[in-house]
Order: C-alpha cells, then sequence, then structure tokens
C-alpha cells in the first residue's frame, strides 16, 4: 500500500470500528480536545434513531464567522433526526492562524467523535457557511481522504489562493450554493471559484439561489436537504492496494 492509503485505511477503520456509546450518550455532547499544540472544542448530535448497531454518516458543519457552533447546529438538528445523520460542529476561532491548523484539528475532532459514536468512515461529508465555507474548500483540498464530499454556501475561494486546488490527493466532489443578492460574497468570484474547480476535474454541484443574500438559515432546510442530495451520492474510495 501507499503511505497516503495506508494512513487513510487506519483512519477509517478508527471512524468505523469505535465501539457505539449512543443508547448511554445524551443527544448532544460537548467536547474539548488537544489538538496540533491548541484546544478545541465542539458538539457532536446524534438522532434519536441514532441507537442502531449501523455506522452512521456524519456532516461536519463549519460556522461563519461571528457565529458559533451552539447556534449553527441548531439549523441541523430536525435534518439528523429525519435522515439518522450524525452532526459534528466544531467551535472555529476567529483568528487567520486557524486556517494553517484546519485541515489537522478536522481530523482531531473526527477521531474524537469516532470513540463516541459508531460513525461509518466511507460517508464524513463537510458543510461549510462563509467563513466555515472559506475552510471547507481546504478541507476539500488537504483533508480529501477524509471526507467523501464538501458543501460550501456564500463563500469562493480567493484568486491568490487558487493553487490550493493542486494539493488535494483526489478530486473531491464539491457542491458550492450562492445567493445572487449576497452583499459579501461577489457572485462573479463564485463563479470563478466553480470554473476552476470543473477544469480541475473536480465533480462540482453548482446553483445560484435566486433573490438571496449572505442569510444561511433563511434557507437552511432547502439547502441541507439538497446538500444530502448530493452528499448521498458519493462515498469515500476504500484504500487502494499499490501495484
Amino acid at each position: 500500500m501507499t503511505v497516503y492509503w495506508l494512513k487513510s485505511f487506519f483512519f477509517l477503520a478508527i471512524l468505523t470500528l469505535s465501539l457505539p456509546a449512543l443508547a448511554a450518550a445524551p443527544t448532544q455532547t460537548s467536547r474539548q480536545i488537544d489538538c496540533n499544540g491548541g484546544t478545541y472544542s465542539y458538539l457532536l448530535y446524534i438522532p434519536d434513531s441514532g441507537a442502531s448497531k449501523q455506522p452512521l454518516p456524519a456532516i461536519m458543519i463549519l460556522h461563519g464567522a461571528g457565529g458559533h457552533a451552539e447556534n449553527f447546529i441548531e439549523n441541523w438538528k430536525a435534518f439528523s433526526r429525519k435522515e439518522n445523520v450524525a452532526i459534528i460542529a466544531p467551535e472555529l476561532p476567529r483568528k487567520l492562524e486557524f486556517e494553517a491548523v484546519a485541515p489537522a484539528v478536522f481530523r482531531c475532532v473526527l477521531s474524537d467523535a469516532g470513540h463516541l459514536a459508531q460513525l461509518d468512515g466511507q460517508r464524513i461529508y463537510l458543510f461549510g457557511h462563509s467563513m466555515g465555507g472559506y475552510l471547507a474548500y481546504d478541507g476539500a483540498m488537504f483533508d480529501s481522504d477524509i471526507f467523501a464530499a464538501v458543501a460550501v454556501h456564500a463563500m469562493g475561494i480567493e484568486e491568490q489562493y487558487f493553487g490550493i486546488v493542486k494539493k488535494a490527493a483526489r478530486k473531491t466532489p464539491i457542491a458550492i450554493y450562492i445567493g445572487d443578492r449576497d452583499p459579501y460574497v461577489p457572485l462573479a468570484g463564485v463563479r470563478k471559484t466553480r470554473d476552476l474547480l470543473q477544469r480541475e476535474g473536480f465533480p462540482v454541484q453548482y446553483q445560484e439561489l435566486k433573490g438571496h443574500d449572505h442569510n444561511y438559515s433563511a434557507l437552511a432546510d432547502q439547502i441541507n436537504a439538497d446538500a444530502w442530495k448530493f452528499f448521498r451520492q458519493q462515498v469515500l474510495p476504500l484504500p487502494r492496494a499499490a501495484n
């Protein structure tokens, strides 16, 4: 096996084979972890029907600037119960230096969550809004062996960072949602991101939402449902042996 896929294999095993603790755990759990020299917190939400012995798909959700995991996760609870999907919501520091360590922190969070719930390592997804969307693009590139697919609302990749698409070991499928009335994120820039990803061979689903602005919560149910349709078609490939 290549080193890349060998590491991926062990990470998938941790997530998939962790002992389930769903029956005894509360519906929502707050956790704090040490990772990469820092301390980070996240919320893990398990649906009521999650007591099943079957591994659960999971979506890591990344809030925007000025938001918090506790508020952002409220947009996903009804969806979680309906679709039987675990939701993982990290609390994101609003610091520029966090971007450099974010991919490693996402791995730490998923590893910790895998000890609390039985997660399906082939069906871990990433959703980001605004600032969280910016970090979700990083996750698509630097954690392409962890996230089966990524969805972004109200954010593109800034042109000076277009080079990150070359860092992806795998062409992560990406869904992009942008309102045509967003006052903070230029529509032209998000279109350039779409075009860049398509040129580089990434599977892209792109939607411009008519009359929509930057307010994710206003269309959360619609966006979440559509993102899930996209996500559930994507499964992370199993590690492959080298020839």
